[in-house]
This record gives C-alpha cells, sequence and structure tokens, in this order.
C-alpha cells in the first residue's frame, strides 16, 4: 500500500487515563518520562485487538518516537491523550498523541510503529485488514 497522504475529515479518539501519584516529580510535574510511559498506554488501549480481529497478531514496535513538551502536565486525577493515525506506509504508520489538560494542550508526539512479522523480530507489510482499520483513524497531519 503508498503512503496515504489523503485529507482525512476524522476526529482524534480521546482516551481518558488515569494519572499516578507516582508519575509526579519533585517540581510537580508529571516527569518526562512518564509521559511517553502514557503515550504507550494510549497507543495500547487503542491498538490491542478486541477477540480475535486477526490485526497485528505478533504485535508492534516503535520505530521512532518523537515528543515535544509544551507545557507543564500537572498531577490530577486524569488527563486525555487525542490519538490519530497521521500516516499510513507499507511496513508502517504513523500515531500522533496530543496530551490535553484542563483543556490545554501540554504535549504532542508522534510514533512511528512497525508491524511484527511471525518470527517476533523481522518487519512485514501492513495488511489489508490493518490499513482498513488504520484509515477509519486517519486524520491529517496538521489537524
Amino acid at each position: 500500500m503508498s503512503e496515504n497522504n489523503g485529507a482525512g475529515t476524522k476526529a482524534p479518539i480521546d482516551i481518558e487515563l488515569q494519572l499516578r501519584w507516582s508519575d509526579e516529580d519533585a517540581l510537580g510535574h508529571v516527569n518526562n518520562a512518564r509521559i511517553v510511559t502514557l503515550m504507550e498506554e494510549a497507543r495500547l488501549r487503542w491498538t490491542l485487538p478486541r477477540g480475535k480481529s486477526g490485526r497485528f497478531p505478533h504485535g508492534t514496535v516503535v520505530a521512532s518516537l518523537r515528543l515535544d513538551y509544551l507545557r507543564p502536565l500537572y498531577y490530577q486525577p486524569t488527563m486525555i491523550i487525542q490519538l490519530s493515525v497521521v500516516r499510513i506506509g507499507t511496513k508502517s504508520f504513523s500515531l500522533r498523541h496530543v496530551g490535553i489538560q484542563d483543556g490545554q494542550r501540554v504535549f504532542d508526539g508522534t510514533t512511528v510503529m512497525v508491524p511484527l512479522a511471525e518470527d517476533g523480530l523481522s518487519s512485514r507489510a501492513l495488511n489489508d485488514l490493518e490499513c482498513g482499520w488504520l484509515e477509519s483513524a486517519y486524520v491529517e497531519a496538521n489537524a
């Protein structure tokens, strides 16, 4: 499948996450490394198959991660991560993670994800089922 550069019309998927007291650092902010863990939690909640979906049977791995910290994220009971697919390639796809707290963007990150082959080590091409599922969550990158 060629890279998806079409205009997306869908909205990001909102995933509410619980913050943990242990996420907080000495300055009262959520630690920068914990933000990467929150991104992972949101991504896993969204990508893990429900039942026998047939998608990503051997899992996915992060090939690249970019993260911009826009303002401090403070410990509160919950926060929102808006997750969207911003690129679909042949053997990878990119997910955007925007952290929201009190209506403000606190971080904006992108991960490039690669599906694993049966050996659990090498990459493989996305299949038609996976591409269709990813396209259902595609949002133009500048949205």
